[in-house]
């Protein structure tokens, strides 16, 4: 026998340990990055007494704008981090029956429906049961080689999710097919499509397009697309009002739906629950609609909580984004009549916008014969609104517009703050050390590869002094800006003027400095 035959499992057990060891090491080393994130967070005081101050001047204003445009009936609501926080009525929901819109009439919302149907679709691609560039035909074959030209591509689920699969605009058209069945639909595709574009390259709001993924919806599940965002939208969020057929409403909640004409109102023909009504066919409440909107809204900031559902934060963000680009308004004004220019896009049965402000919203309008309905948040600011009225093609969207304006403006709301990121802030305490001399500055063990490349010592240095001779004496720095985790800004408070430094982190683990700027700015 070998005389250290015997110690040979011990010397196994010994390597494996040191190994448990320098493994532990290693993730010690390399600890997470991104373990220290905080979320953006509101950092004014009281935001719902801020609000509540002018909720007497939000009333008013959607009355008058109510009596203005000669709706029947109508009803507002307010929402505030995910909460219904003020809401009301007037008019009628039945002129012949005296019956008052209340936050509890149930109105049709028209194209309001849209987002509920890109949310089935979202939340069947979260599961793996459709994929968002999987081309159309799979699931509807009638739609095979149906192209504008030879070269165009084939329509994929997501040209139909942002309005982009070449159809024609078919507002007026498509308004009146809500009752039309499967089958009707199916007839028509075979008879071909009439394009206006080829797929993917121009913005043209298309309601067929969103009965297609209606049809879609049931040939994936098994289930009508109402059952399915029934079972899987509406229930999960308590949304007891609400409802795809209107027969099915209580009399005393259902809005009848008019029409302004020769000073008059006439009723409108409400109609049956189809395929289209996935383009349009909702009917719901202010109370019940909250829920819904507050499901939007929560999906904001990002962060590390549980998601609760019925679709991930991920993909509600995913909902909100400009997808495809559908205008811009250099000359767009504010109803106060204040001029800033709005970007506009499409999202996912959204629409999303920007103004010069930076400020992001996000929502839809619907419009049918007899109703129209508006909701937009903005994300940044918790803050969100929805106006119902029952005549034809009501012009809500203008209201809660103003409405949404004149209450940030007003409450002097502030969007959420991104808390600087530890190693923001540590780069920046490092980089002030170094300023202005940079003396010992490639041995700080701060600055990319890169950067020595990119900006040369000497020159960094003369133009860091003279920066701080028209400053003065440094009295304080001041807090740290973030724009993201790993860019920032900061000012060092100077005698004569102030010090502006902005810097850029890398990717990498640790991140190092990239970028740096510095320039001089009155105080």
């Amino acid at each position: 026998m070998h005389p250290y035959r015997f110690l040979r499992p011990f010397s196994f057990l010994i390597l494996t340990l040191l190994s448990f060891v320098a493994l532990a090491q290693n993730k010690m080393l390399a600890s997470d990055p991104n373990a220290s994130y905080r979320p953006p967070v509101f950092t004014d005081a009281d935001r719902l007494e801020k609000l509540s101050a002018y909720f007497p001047l939000v009333e008013k204003l959607y009355k008058d704008y109510a009596a203005k445009n000669h709706f029947p009936g109508y009803a507002f609501g307010i929402m505030l981090d995910g909460k219904l926080v003020f809401s009301g009525g007037g008019g009628y929901t039945d002129i012949e029956k005296k019956i008052p819109a209340t936050t509890r009439s149930m109105f049709r919302i028209a194209s309001m429906s849209k987002s509920f149907t890109s949310m089935a679709i979202l939340k069947l691609r979260d599961e793996g049961k459709l994929k968002l560039d999987d081309p159309v035909y799979l699931y509807i074959p009638e739609m095979k080689g149906q192209k504008m030209t030879k070269d165009a591509p084939e329509i994929t689920i997501r040209h139909l999710l942002t309005h982009s699969a070449g159809f024609p605009e078919d507002n007026p058209w498509g308004d009146r097919q809500l009752a039309d069945t499967d089958a009707e639909l199916i007839a028509m595709i075979k008879k071909g499509i009439s394009f206006s574009n080829a797929p993917g390259i121009a913005y043209e709001y298309s309601n067929m397009g969103f009965a297609m993924q209606g049809y879609i919806i049931k040939k994936v599940t098994g289930m009508p697309y109402s059952d399915y965002i029934e079972k899987y939208i509406w229930k999960p969020l308590g949304m007891q009002q609400a409802q795809w057929e209107y027969t099915k409403v209580p009399a005393n909640e259902l809005a009848h739906g008019y029409r302004w004409v020769n000073d008059d109102w006439k009723e409108e023909a409400l109609l049956h629950d189809g395929i289209y009504g996935a383009m349009g066919g909702m009917i719901t409440s202010i109370e019940s609609f909250s829920k819904y909107m507050a499901l939007h809204q929560q999906a904001w900031p990002v962060r590390n909580d549980a998601d609760a559902g019925p679709l991930k934060r991920s993909s509600l963000r995913e909902m909100h984004q400009p997808w495809r680009f559908a205008s811009l308004n250099a000359g767009y004004r504010y109803p106060s009549g204040r001029a800033c220019a709005q970007a506009a896009a499409y999202a996912y049965g959204l629409r999303w916008a920007e103004d010069c402000e930076g400020r992001e919203t996000v929502g839809h309008t619907g419009g049918l014969p007899g109703f129209g309905s508006n909701w937009s948040f903005a994300p940044q600011y918790g803050l969100g609104v929805m106006f119902f009225a029952n005549v034809t093609y009501a012009p809500t969207a203008f209201a809660n517009v103003m409405v949404m304006d004149t209450l940030l403006r007003l409450s002097t709301l502030q969007a959420r703050q991104l808390p600087p990121s530890d190693i923001l802030t540590k780069r920046r305490d490092q980089l002030v050390k170094l300023l202005p001399d940079f003396t010992g500055a490639e041995k700080a063990g701060i600055f990319a590869e890169n950067f020595f490349a990119d900006y040369f010592t000497d020159a960094l240095k003369k133009e860091a002094n003279a920066v701080f001779a028209k400053a003065g004496k440094i009295l304080s720095v001041q807090e740290l800006v973030p724009e993201n985790q790993l860019r920032g800004h900061f000012i060092l408070e100077g005698e004569r003027a102030n010090v502006w430094v902005s810097f850029t982190l890398t990717p990498e683990n640790p991140a190092l400095i990239q970028e740096y700027h510095i320039r001089a700015i009155e105080k």
